[in-house]
């Protein structure tokens, strides 16, 4: 499992016309899944996601975590983290979890982060749409 944490202070969700997900400040989670992960790799990714010290706390840099301070979490399935291009121009996705499994999967990353911290601070996009991603970034 892959994730890819940028701090924010908004990041949305576009599926055509409709925002599927939208928070304020917090942070957005790109989420990719292989083959090989387990239950195991997905508790471990969550428990990084909510602990991980991205944000300042009174004057000190790199001290609070998104769950410490109470921020917001927007997680998007990214299949794409595992893509690969070693060989030709054409990216090679067959390590990422197949869609069939991989939406119960990240449905279930998701879920866990809930229940690890606030499920109503929680977030995402539409798996398997063409999601179009906003957010504003904050920091380095």
């Amino acid at each position: 499992m892959r994730a890819v944490l940028q701090r924010v202070t908004r990041a949305s969700v576009t599926v055509g016309d409709r925002v599927v997900g939208s928070i304020g400040p917090g942070i957005c989670v790109l989420v990719g899944i292989s083959q090989d992960d387990t239950k195991d790799d997905m508790e471990y990714i969550a428990r990084k996601v909510l602990g991980l010290r991205v944000f300042n706390k009174d004057l000190d840099m790199w001290k609070a975590s998104v769950q410490d301070a109470q921020l917001e979490v927007l997680c998007v399935s990214q299949f794409t983290l595992y893509g690969k291009t070693t060989k030709g121009m054409k990216p090679d996705f067959h390590s990422a979890m197949k869609s069939d499994t991989s939406r119960q999967f990240f449905d279930d990353f998701v879920a866990l982060l809930g229940r690890l911290y606030c499920a109503e601070k929680i977030q995402t996009g539409e798996f398997g749409a063409m999601m179009q991603v906003a957010l504003v970034n904050d920091g380095p």
